[in-house]
């Protein structure tokens, strides 16, 4: 016998996992050096530890609930685009001059397929249909540009902004042939480095490896969290420190308002001397199904809505808000230093989560059965998870019609986080970015369409949180500002002040443009 073949034989006879040749007679010889491959590639005993370690953490934590231990993110934390308006200008500018000096970084979590929006490519490559027909990946990448260009003008310096993009094993390919052939969007493909996440096999309940198929693992990526090992064992720490970046600033691919490299929000976070910072939006619905921030024994973490009850959910400050009212949207900030220490010392100690999935399987007869409820498990680390190791934490709460709308179903009716909910979220921004700026839109009729009239100094916020400049109409004007010309809704008084325009309204590098219902 093949002595790599016998080899895989007793490791995986040590490790209790033999049944994953059970189908070895019947594989073509392809099939056969594909698989070896795969389990060669695996550290078995490792991954049995991760299952049991996993399985005893979920099994203690599943009955009891958090509230006793949780308390409120505390206001000296906190910044907020609301509760700090004098304080945001000198934080952009803190955050424009770091930018300048090439200290900082973006990385994307873009491991995500599109499978629940039906598409079976990477989410960063769709479309939710704007006038300009833009991808996430593409308003992305030009406001990085528009972000790197703003800091050139403002210190009379060239500078970069690293692009880190973390894909999964099924999305690697198609996402750097996506940016390939896009030109990388007009930024230095040197400065855009793809990594790959891992991938854990699913397990069922006692431990065994599941197979898909009979020569094939069923795996799953580690969650968002596997972005610290990631770090370490594919150079990115190495290449960040070669760079001399300090500062990193972290995002989900699915979000169509983020700001990326947010100067404000790196600044408020360099300012506060933050070795870790994470971006909220106020949770105002008590049963909206998002994390929040706080601190659960005097540490910092995400807890998930499904472990507190609906008592604590709805607890109220004097203020009228929700006591535990900041959501997290996946979007932080580290420093550089710090996601060293978590690469190197705190990664190892991270517990994977459990996620209970109905998955797949081959049964002893080869059969491809599809179980109707769960019969496994997926173990995945979160990137939340490493906030109890900050020595200074901090949180900066943002405008959720501002800066959050995220694609992740289908279209339907009602549907929510749809790419129609994320298209109107943006055309509605940038509407308003136009009324702040002086402009105005003219319906069919030539009249002009109604926005609430200001109370405040332009772009101000009311103090309930609320911009006051709101469409009067549901649906929102077709408006679209390319990032090329407006990071954040700067710098387009000289091209709408005064002016009437009809929808729909495209403004690019190219000029102002009103696009008539024929598409001309």
């Amino acid at each position: 016998m093949d002595p790599i073949v016998s080899g895989l034989i007793q490791r995986l006879a040590d490790a209790g996992q033999s049944h994953l040749l059970q189908f070895w007679g019947e594989l073509s010889p392809e099939e056969q050096a594909t698989l070896t491959l795969d389990l060669q590639g695996m550290d078995l005993q490792e991954i049995n530890g991760f299952f049991k370690n996993a399985m005893e953490t979920s099994s203690s934590s599943k009955h009891e609930k958090m509230d006793n231990r949780m308390e409120p993110v505390p206001r000296e934390v906190l910044g907020s685009v609301t509760r700090d308006r004098e304080c945001l200008k000198d934080w952009e500018l803190t955050g424009l001059d770091c930018i300048s000096q090439s200290k900082v970084a973006v990385l994307l979590l873009a491991g995500g397929q599109g499978t629940r929006l039906g598409v079976s490519y990477p989410k960063g490559m769709y479309d939710v249909g704007l006038p300009s027909h833009k991808t996430l990946f593409q308003i992305q990448a030009e406001r990085i540009l528009k972000l790197k260009q703003l800091a050139e003008q403002k210190h009379k310096i060239k500078c970069c902004i690293p692009w880190y993009i973390m894909t999964s094993g099924r999305t690697m390919e198609s996402t750097k042939e996506f940016f390939s052939r896009h030109n990388y969007f007009g930024l230095d493909k040197n400065n855009i480095i793809f990594f790959q996440q891992g991938m854990l096999p699913a397990m069922d309940y006692s431990g065994k490896i599941i197979l898909e198929s009979k020569g094939k693992l069923s795996m799953a990526p580690d969650g968002n969290g596997g972005l610290y090992r990631a770090l370490g064992n594919q150079g990115i720490m190495n290449d960040m420190e070669r760079r001399g970046i300090e500062f990193i600033h972290v995002y989900c691919v699915d979000n169509i308002l983020v700001k990326v490299a947010d100067p404000a929000f790196v600044g408020f976070c360099v300012q506060k001397g933050a070795d870790c910072g994470a971006k909220v939006v106020e949770k105002t619905n008590p049963t909206e199904a998002v994390g929040v921030v706080c601190k659960v024994d005097g540490r910092y973490q995400v807890v998930e809505y499904s472990e507190i009850t609906l008592g604590t959910a709805e607890k109220r400050s004097a203020d009228g808000r929700l006591m535990f009212n900041a959501g997290n949207v996946a979007n932080h900030f580290f420093s550089f230093s710090f996601l060293k220490d978590v690469v190197q010392k705190y990664e190892p100690k991270l517990q994977h989560h459990v996620a209970q999935k109905k998955i797949p399987f081959v049964d002893a007869q080869g059969q491809l059965v599809k179980p109707d409820k769960p019969n496994g498990i997926k173990m995945e680390k979160f990137v939340f998870d490493i906030f109890q190791f900050a020595k200074t934490f901090v949180v900066y709460e943002v405008l959720r019609e501002d800066e959050f709308s995220p694609l992740k179903n289908a279209d339907s009716q009602d549907g929510k986080d749809t790419p129609t909910t994320a298209k109107h979220a943006l055309m509605s921004l940038h509407h308003r970015w136009v009324l702040n700026a002086g402009g105005h839109f003219i319906d069919e009729n030539g009249r002009r369409v109604p926005a609430i009239p200001r109370g405040g100094a332009t772009g101000s916020v009311t103090d309930d949180g609320n911009r006051n400049l709101k469409d009067g109409t549901d649906l929102p004007i077709k408006c679209e500002i390319s990032p090329l010309v407006s990071y954040g809704g700067e710098g387009l008084e000289e091209l709408v002040k005064g002016r009437e325009f009809h929808p729909t309204l495209m403004i690019n590098e190219n000029g102002v443009h009103e696009l008539v219902k024929n598409g001309v």
